[in-house]
């Protein structure tokens, strides 16, 4: 081995024999890093390193011909040379080591089944030419999959993270709460997604969907409620499930009723079923706003052309940019279209149109084609709503985070709300009030659908405690404010003793200790409170050492607060249209979107930390191709 400091002679000459002759010349080209020279019976021949391939190599043949050969080399191409000295060891059942790696077949193809299921990529991509080059760029040993052959691995994975949740939620001290809502498929077919939420015994919130069960038509209430029984029956659920939250209808109002009937039967519902059945806060508020926008379709619709008229090109923008710098005014926001079935977009096209009310005039004296111009009146009514749906849009805005907001983070705004519709009653302007009495209607309808759930989770909580209600119903019952606070009263000592007599607390362990995750209430702070932060740290540090004194109550406020006032989560918070399944999923049979649904939902959340129910995870035996196969 040459010492330090020297340099390798390349392309070393031998005979056949093994002797080491003399060089006739020395050899200079980068080829020979790649090949050795042989002499074998007077002529001269390279030999690849790589695929021990044997070429002519008489000086007067040059290296063109080596050069195209390394090029070639299939071998060359796939050998790394920090691996060149590693010694390769086949261990069967598609296993190969090299020096300390070893290459697993069957946990490449669970990985690859797992990015599919997170990442939403197509089944499809296991055939895409390019995703199979780069897969043997990176792995020459992985044999790629077929189709089939991946919807079966899915498949198993989806069956054991099923099997985990169900033990999991069976074991589980303490109640869950569901939502319920409907999606549409571009081929219109109906799903019921079914989620789940619970607090854990660190008091961190959790939800999961556990079916995404296509609902065959006519969706009545007695098809929606048997999908839903059949869920709670075979997930063991029936007796421990607190409240179920759905949108405002009454097919969803029918289910509701049927289900109550059937779980009365167990005696296991709180309260006798007086709060079983939640509606989507999101969903009711919607409908109060889109009453109030419904006045005044026809003031917003002739906005709504101005503001689609210069946002149309990208030379009408640069037109309506130049306009308004010569008026001063800054052009920090672009205008935007709305989208009609979501209200906010309607209420942020409303705001920015309004600080540009200035230009559109000034265009029409330049513009030939522009002819209809929004009047002084109709942009302070635009004005005048605008200041009002901005409190609706600051609440709804509760539900933007990751998580569904619980019922005791919900009160005291929808008592904000009633407050200011009672303002608006009172105002000046006809259109206002006519508007204000139509969204007063939708509120008292779901306030009383509601309030139960909703106050009993206030007074559980340690900042407010039955004071909330003595400031708060006066303003909701009036001179009735007493008999409902007593009615209240009356349930809570009613949930106590149910908890007492149904509860074997010697069986019941709770944990107090602290948990690197975030607490269910640091994801629901009110960034216009500047003590908001200081209640939020107060409140669980207080209801996770008091359940030592005082363990039913803390059963109480476990269940109370995993419960969701909504069935949405941000990305859907604002829209009045339905829900709908993307192009890619529309496609697949009703029992693959649900597996890939589904497990998608229970991998995000191991990713996200969720040790408790994630805490191993198996090795997976994958099918073969001849196995049985998940058909379309």
């Amino acid at each position: 081995m040459p010492s330090a400091g020297s340099t390798p002679i390349t392309g070393s000459t031998s005979t056949t024999d093994g002797t080491l002759v003399s060089k006739r010349r020395k050899l200079t080209s980068v080829v020979w890093n790649d090949f050795d020279k042989i002499i074998e019976d007077g002529q001269d021949y390279a030999i690849c390193k790589h695929c021990k391939g044997k070429l002519k190599a008489d000086s007067k043949n040059g290296t063109k011909h080596l050069h195209v050969h390394i090029d070639r080399c299939m071998k060359r191409r796939n050998v790394d040379i920090r691996q060149q000295l590693l010694a390769i060891e086949r261990k069967g059942h598609g296993k190969v080591q090299i020096g300390g790696f070893t290459f697993d077949q069957e946990m490449s193809r669970e990985k690859l089944a797992r990015a599919i299921i997170l990442h939403e990529y197509p089944l499809s991509i296991v055939d895409h030419v390019g995703f199979r080059d780069f897969a043997t760029s990176l792995q020459p040993l992985f044999k790629m999959v077929s189709r089939n052959t991946i919807k079966g691995d899915i498949m198993k994975i989806y069956e054991v993270e099923k099997d985990k949740m169900i033990s999991y939620l069976e074991k589980l001290q303490s109640r869950v709460a569901i939502t319920t809502d409907m999606w549409t498929s571009n081929q219109k077919k109906g799903y019921m997604a079914i989620t789940v939420h619970y607090i854990d015994e660190s008091w961190l919130l959790h939800h999961h969907i556990v079916r995404f069960v296509y609902v065959p038509p006519p969706h009545t209430k007695e098809v929606l409620s048997d999908v839903l029984m059949d869920f709670l029956l075979d997930w063991n659920m029936d007796r421990k499930v607190s409240t179920v939250t759905v949108d405002n209808c009454s097919s969803n109002d029918g289910m509701i009723n049927i289900l109550v009937e059937k779980l009365c039967l167990s005696d296991s519902l709180l309260l006798n079923g007086k709060i079983f059945h939640m509606r989507c806060a999101a969903h009711v508020l919607n409908l109060i706003v889109k009453e109030g926008l419904d006045v005044i379709e026809v003031e917003i619709e002739k906005i709504r052309e101005n503001v689609a008229y210069w946002s149309a090109t990208p030379s009408r923008m640069e037109k309506f940019e130049d306009a308004a710098r010569q008026l001063r005014i800054p052009c920090n926001k672009k205008l935007s279209l709305d989208c009609k079935t979501r209200w906010n977009s309607t209420y942020l096209m409303l705001s920015i149109a309004i600080t540009y009310k200035d230009v559109f005039p000034r265009l029409k004296q330049r513009e030939k084609y522009y002819m209809v111009v929004p009047t002084e009146e109709e942009w302070n009514m635009a004005k005048e709503i605008c200041g009002r749906l901005k409190l609706f849009y600051n609440i709804i805005e509760l539900f933007s985070g990751r998580n569904y907001p619980t019922a005791n983070t919900f009160f005291i705004k929808v008592c904000e709300i009633k407050e200011a519709l009672y303002d608006w009653l009172i105002c000046s302007n006809d259109v206002v009030k006519t508007m204000t009495s139509s969204m007063l209607q939708k509120f008292d309808k779901y306030w009383s659908g509601c309030h139960i759930m909703m106050t009993i989770a206030a007074i559980f909580d340690l900042r407010y405690k039955i004071k909330i209600l003595e400031f708060y119903f006066p303003l909701m019952y009036g001179s009735e404010a007493s008999n409902e606070i007593e009615k209240i009263r009356g349930m809570c000592y009613e949930l106590l003793s149910e908890y007492q007599s149904k509860s074997n607390l010697g069986q019941k362990t709770s944990s107090y200790g602290t948990s690197s995750g975030s607490t269910l209430l640091e994801l629901n702070y009110d960034e216009q409170d500047p003590l908001s932060k200081f209640d939020l740290f107060v409140i669980v540090p207080l209801e996770k050492t008091n359940g030592i004194k005082y363990p039913t109550l803390q059963m109480i406020v476990r269940d109370i607060y995993a419960i969701p006032v909504s069935t949405v989560a941000s990305e859907s918070a604002f829209s009045t249209g339905g829900r709908v399944v993307s192009k890619h999923h529309s496609r697949l049979h009703p029992d693959t979107l649900e597996t890939l649904m589904c497990a998608q939902s229970w991998l995000w959340k191991e990713k996200e930390g969720d040790s408790s129910i994630h805490d191993s995870q198996p090795q997976l035996t994958m099918m073969d191709e001849n196995d049985d196969l998940l058909v379309l």
